[in-house]
């Protein structure tokens, strides 16, 4: 199962950049910023219900920190999943970018998705501001994500609360920052989009995991500690996801 849950992490990342970063390469012209924040919100959804049950479906490195400072998993998975993810955000990227290689005119450098501020931010957010918001953003979804979920797996219906406050960070983020509230996300596509973005990529890593630690903690407190889990924890639910039990 250990192995499962990493592969859900990668292959939930790669299919969340693929399609939802896609709809902002391919569709902005056709459908603005609410149809990209939209398919965002769906992507998770639907990605949610399928690898939920096997790894939780982070498919984020800040919901991972918040999972493992809730005491929700061992460390030695949180580091699993976050190699994971980042792999699968680069892998996704690789995969729209090889696509949109193949279509005329369309402009990567520079653009593809990526985040930004200052002069790379669509209403020109400063870079204290794109950090402000980058934190609140990933906090909210955290926040979600940690007081809907079940201690390990994401139950059937929290996935559409997670995704619904995915869309409206989307929604918000967009017109400021492109809305990362995901590293893994963020790093792919500005691998492939120029120097440019990657000048900025430390702000949407390091804010998002700050945003998703900070709702750990809040989260303890509004919540409860709850009781951390071990290792013989996660042995049984390995064997309750693989039917062993």
């Amino acid at each position: 199962m250990e192995k499962r849950a990493a592969v859900s992490e990668f292959l939930g990342t790669l299919l969340l950049v693929f399609f939802a970063v896609g709809a902002a390469v391919f569709g902005a012209e056709y459908i603005g910023s609410t149809g990209i924040a939209l398919a965002f919100g769906f992507t998770l959804v639907a990605l949610a219900f399928a690898l939920g049950p096997i790894s939780g479906c982070h498919i984020n490195p800040a919901v991972t920190l918040g999972v493992w400072m809730a005491g929700r998993m061992p460390f030695h998975r949180a580091v699993e999943y976050w190699v994971a993810q980042v792999v699968g955000g680069i892998v996704g990227a690789l995969l729209l970018y090889l696509v949109a290689n193949q279509i005329p005119g369309l402009g990567i450098s520079g653009a593809f998705g990526t985040n930004g501020y200052g002069y790379r931010s669509a209403v020109g957010v400063n870079t204290f501001g794109a950090f402000v918001a980058e934190l609140v953003l990933t906090f909210l979804l955290v926040y979600v994500v940690l007081s809907v979920t079940h201690r390990i797996a994401v139950v059937r219906l929290a996935a559409l609360p997670i995704g619904l406050a995915y869309a409206v960070t989307q929604l918000i983020g967009i017109p400021l920052t492109g809305a990362s509230v995901n590293p893994a996300r963020s790093i792919g596509p500005a691998l492939f989009a120029g120097s440019q973005p990657l000048s900025q990529i430390w702000l949407f890593i390091i804010a998002p995991l700050v945003g998703g630690a900070i709702a750990a903690l809040v989260h303890r407190t509004t919540h409860g500690a709850g009781q951390p889990l071990q290792d013989a924890d996660w042995q049984t639910a390995d064997a309750v996801a693989a039917g062993e039990r």
